[in-house]
């Protein structure tokens, strides 16, 4: 089932097609699900330059009739740095989110010992806003799909669009305004405090979520922590702007795939 699963998720996203949920087996456990999506990074080719955080809002977790956020990995093609035209293809349903993400400046590797906070954050080099286009590849859109597809499908992670890179000197983002446009109209708002209740609780789940994985993050690796601003839907044609305040804008033209 896992590498079966795997190539038709991979294809769907490679060469743009969506496959039927109904049509395949579904992964029982999230084991089963995260073994599709490392086959799926196998399959690829691409590097993993490190991950995106899903299911950090209560929104979100009762979209996908979940309690808990998800990891998927981010694959070095679909990562793009501000200003950007990124292709989407229709069926997948394409939808950006505003978040913060981090770049580490130091290796957070598996161990037996869970990670405490103050050391997933010693280990943080950078800040940048980011917006995440997300879309899966199962036909019908996010809805009903559970975290056991979603996590299959990679997170539905389609790409990862950055901004300007700052140093990390502690900021407190849980107050940190984030608003979104589509073609100049205003879209989702909200501050970091959705995220988990702060962007860097989700970097400490994610580090000791890789590490019982067998995992770890490393130094270099980009970590995207989950929508501030809700999830706004997008077509081929539109203009997205992604105001972080001080930490300036993401900016995104969408063309078709």
């Amino acid at each position: 089932m896992t590498m079966e699963l795997a190539r038709l998720l991979w294809d769907a996203r490679y060469l743009g097609h969506t496959i039927n949920a109904s049509d395949i087996e579904t992964p029982k456990t999230n084991a089963d699900a995260y073994a599709v999506q490392e086959a799926i990074v196998s399959l690829s080719g691409c590097s993993r330059v490190g991950y995106k955080v899903g299911s950090t809002s209560e929104e979100a977790q009762r979209h996908l009739g979940t309690n808990e956020p998800g990891a998927g990995a981010l694959l070095q093609p679909y990562i793009y740095a501000s200003p950007v035209e990124i292709p989407v293809v229709a069926s997948h349903m394409p939808a950006v989110e505003g978040e913060f993400a981090f770049r580490l400046a130091s290796d957070l590797p598996p161990r037996d010992e869970a990670y405490t906070r103050d050391e997933v954050v010693a280990a943080i080099g950078e800040l940048a806003g980011a917006v995440e286009v997300v879309g899966t590849r199962f036909s019908g859109g996010l809805s009903g799909k559970g975290r056991l597809l979603t996590t299959a499908d990679g997170g539905v992670n389609i790409g990862l669009a950055l901004g300007h890179w700052v140093p990390f000197q502690g900021q407190d983002l849980r107050d940190h305004p984030v608003s979104m446009t589509i073609n100049g109209v205003a879209k989702g708002c909200g501050t970091g405090s959705r995220a988990l209740g702060d962007p860097l609780n989700v970097l400490h789940w994610l580090a000791n979520h890789l590490s019982g994985r067998c995992l770890g993050l490393w130094n270099g690796a980009i970590v995207s922590t989950g929508t501030c601003t809700g999830l706004d839907a997008v077509v081929s044609g539109d203009c997205v702007r992604a105001d972080f305040g001080a930490l300036g804008a993401v900016e995104i033209q969408f063309r078709s795939e």
